[in-house]
């Protein structure tokens, strides 16, 4: 531990004043977890230093996912069978006016959720849900909970390529295919807290894709996007179909917006689309070359950002649907060949961009606001996924 580091220096200073004083020290921190697409580890990355605070290894390689809370990340292992959890090491507790901010060391947590081939990973409410593809299963735990309770396990009937949703007592699980449980889903149901189903099944052909933005939670379909709320009787399931005005094709992938409630999906190899869930309106954006990767900027609501094979970063500006800018950064990515192939893949940490470049072992700074390039960091192997932690708070 290096305890010249500032944040080391301001818990030191808070933890030194005088009996009686009213003082505290903010504080920034924000940490990277990088997952190898070769090696199975997360390397974390101290993003004032640029440098690796520490590496984690783990079954196999991994897709991330950080909760809401910022307080663990999730490592999903799919062809390991298993999903192990880290403590990011920063907690901030709300307290409207101010938030106060708790920092640790990030630690590797012992305890993990094994099943065959977990895949998805959605959280709501800190209720994490875990879907096993060959189990037909979901696991639902509350992330408060992981390590020291045993999760709730709801079966979808057959093993196929699923999700779930936790929503209180009442869990939303994929309908299998009735032929074919290779396909793709075929509908939503709504199970109570006995796991019995309440009325039928929500039609969502070709399901795959599901994100949350507020209060709304949507999953994709072939013929469009239902649409989900919270409400004293349960979750309400409401069917937004795509804009006859739009060419053929469908969202299989879906992002929600932060403070400004929409939705970007893909929609095409080189095309996205803005969703506007009040309005009911469907924006497309055409991109010049395929899609890698897209993110959106919880910090500044108006911006997401789009990585082509072509090596460039876009700006997209969600309000106008218009890409603002664009910056080369790598060299070529094609999108021939397996999904899994390393390829870059983006993350918003407060007033930077960053973007992995696995070829070249390492993930490029971008400052978010003047949208240039702001630095390296070099990380050995095959950095892909990225996923951040962090934000301000007093430290008493």
């Amino acid at each position: 531990m290096n305890l010249n580091h500032p944040i080391f220096r301001a818990t030191l200073l808070a933890g030194i004043a005088l009996p009686g004083a009213a003082h505290a020290d903010d504080v920034s921190i924000w940490r990277a977890f990088v997952a190898d697409q070769a090696q199975g580890t997360v390397s974390v990355i101290d993003l004032e230093t640029g440098e690796i605070a520490e590496t984690f290894a783990l079954e196999g390689p991994a897709s991330l996912y950080a909760t809401s809370s910022g307080e663990h990340v999730f490592a999903v292992q799919g062809n390991a069978n298993i999903v192990q959890a880290i403590d990011t090491g920063i907690a901030i507790d709300d307290h409207g006016d101010h938030g106060d901010i708790d920092i640790t060391e990030p630690a590797l947590l012992d305890t993990a959720i094994e099943g065959q081939y977990p895949v998805h990973f959605v959280e709501h409410h800190g209720q994490i849900a875990l879907f096993f593809d060959q189990d037909g299963a979901t696991k639902i735990i509350d992330e408060s909970d992981f390590g020291t309770a045993e999760p709730r396990i709801v079966t979808a009937g057959a093993p196929h390529h699923g999700v779930a949703a936790a929503y209180g007592d009442y869990v939303l699980i994929t309908e299998p295919h009735p032929e074919d449980p290779s396909n793709l889903p075929v509908g939503i149901n709504v199970l109570d807290a006995n796991d019995q189903q309440i009325g039928d099944t929500y039609a969502c052909p070709g399901l795959h894709g599901e994100a949350s933005s507020g209060n709304l939670l949507a999953i994709a379909c072939d013929t469009g996007l239902l649409m989900v709320t919270d409400s004293a009787d349960g979750p309400q399931i409401t069917h937004l179909p795509y804009g006859e005005d739009l060419p053929e094709g469908k969202s299989s992938t879906l992002l929600g917006g932060v403070g400004i409630q929409y939705f970007l999906g893909n929609y095409g190899a080189d095309r996205v689309v803005l969703i506007d869930p009040h309005q009911q309106a469907f924006r497309l954006v055409d991109l010049p070359t395929r899609r890698v990767h897209f993110a959106v900027d919880s910090v500044r609501p108006q911006f997401a950002y789009i990585f082509t094979e072509d090596g460039n970063l876009h700006r997209l500006n969600t309000l106008s649907g218009e890409i603002s800018a664009t910056l080369p950064l790598t060299e070529p990515y094609s999108m021939d060949g397996h999904w899994s192939d390393p390829r870059p893949r983006i993350a918003v940490a407060g007033d930077e961009i960053l973007v992995t470049d696995p070829n070249a072992a390492q993930i490029h700074r971008i400052d978010a606001v003047t949208f240039e390039p702001s630095g390296t960091i070099a990380v050995d192997g095959l950095p892909m996924g990225i996923v951040v932690a962090g934000g301000s708070g007093a430290v008493h």
